[in-house]
């Protein structure tokens, strides 16, 4: 278990009157583990838990399939198995908790992501117990990230970019997005990352649509090429966008550019402990309309263990309520990518990159390729 991270729950606990955590999303079990159980975010039911009590105790829970994997990844760590097919996992854990004093304790647990028919079984198996929601608190507290999660982020960043940078090298006109993704995906591992996530190749009158994978389209003179990947390490990500032409620019796509590339300083000048979100993207909605580009609904978001994190810049969502400004920290990642899907030219942009808040302000993670002009295939 990572230290670092029990103290913080420790801390949530401490704040909410609680007497333990449960946790049950992938993000938050690697959080406190520092790994991710193989088939958990892929088989909702095959639940792998943490357990940390207000002592710091800790504990963990998981279904049969993955004991040893578990095992391995965290020797010396007490291990509740339940099999899959045979046991109610609700029923298992109830014991577990029971087993170690919390049957009639203040338990925190994510409710965003238990499923509702799970949750009321473990309830009933508890009825003693107070359950309390701490999605947001966990949540919340990941958003501060730690000197070994900014240096494994800045190192995914590096991964994601060099090698949409080696892929957009491979290849030349009449070559496929096939292709540039063959080249990305077996870069993304030869530069160290264990897996990788939302693979986005799109080309020609494509790189107008959000998030679409590679297809047989042949790469054409003049097509605009959008590149984008997550590269990822014991469940943590990072995300980086490239944007590259064929041979030569379409029209208006070089000066679309520049304001882009605008932005993006803009956006590092701009960020900096105490900074308003909202501000950092209005300012970045007001250069778009000098060009009379249509708006997007925020320009940038925390990254580490989701796609998504907050908070983010723009007016961070808030469940049942509208969005609220939220206000830049120091040692908070983010990713921020200025972006025109739809410029009115028959292409898209994005310049998706990482940064790390610090003291002084930001430093740019994500920092193989120069993006100040765009990229030229061919």
């Amino acid at each position: 278990m990572r230290q670092i991270i029990v103290d913080k729950f420790r801390a949530v606990m401490a704040a909410r009157g609680l007497d333990a955590i449960v946790t049950s999303s992938p993000e938050n079990f690697a959080y406190l583990t520092g790994f991710v159980v193989p088939t958990q975010p892929l088989i909702r039911h095959r639940h792998a838990m943490a357990i940390v009590t207000a002592d710091g105790t800790s504990a963990l829970f998981g279904v049969d399939m993955e004991a040893s994997t578990i095992a391995q990844n965290a020797p010396g760590v007490p291990l509740t198995v339940w099999r899959e097919f045979h046991d109610d996992a609700m029923r298992v854990l109830a014991g577990a908790l029971e087993q170690s004093g919390l049957g009639g304790a203040a338990v925190g647990v994510e409710m965003d992501y238990l499923p509702a028919g799970d949750f009321a079984r473990l309830s009933a198996c508890l009825p003693n117990a107070r359950f309390v929601a701490v999605e947001q608190d966990l949540a919340r507290a990941r958003q501060i990230k730690t000197p070994d999660e900014v240096e494994l982020i800045g190192r995914l960043a590096r991964i994601a970019d060099q090698a949409i940078a080696d892929s957009l090298g491979a290849v030349r006109a009449g070559d496929t997005e096939l292709d540039i993704a063959a080249v990305l995906t077996r870069r993304i591992y030869e530069l160290g990352a264990e897996n990788f996530k939302l693979l986005i190749i799109a080309t020609g009158e494509r790189s107008q649509l959000p998030n679409v994978g590679p297809t047989a389209r042949k790469l054409q003179p003049r097509d605009v090429c959008r590149v984008e990947i997550f590269s990822v390490i014991n469940g943590y990500q990072a995300g980086v966008c490239r944007t590259a032409f064929v041979e030569e620019p379409p029209p208006m796509a070089e000066d679309i550019w520049k304001l882009m590339v605008d932005c993006k300083y803009a956006i590092l000048d701009r960020i900096s402990p105490g900074a308003s979100c909202l501000e950092v993207y209005e300012d970045f909605i007001a250069r778009l309309k000098t060009m009379n580009l249509p708006p997007i609904s925020f320009v940038g978001h925390g990254i580490g263990l989701h796609l998504h994190e907050d908070p983010y810049l723009g007016a961070t969502p808030i469940l049942g309520r509208p969005g609220v400004d939220a206000e830049i920290e120091q040692d908070m990642v983010l990713g921020f990518e200025p972006l025109c899907y739809r410029t009115g030219y028959g292409f898209g942009v994005q310049n998706k990159d990482v940064l790390h808040v610090t003291a002084r302000g930001a430093v740019l993670l994500s920092d193989y390729t120069d993006t100040d002009k765009l990229i030229r295939i061919g």
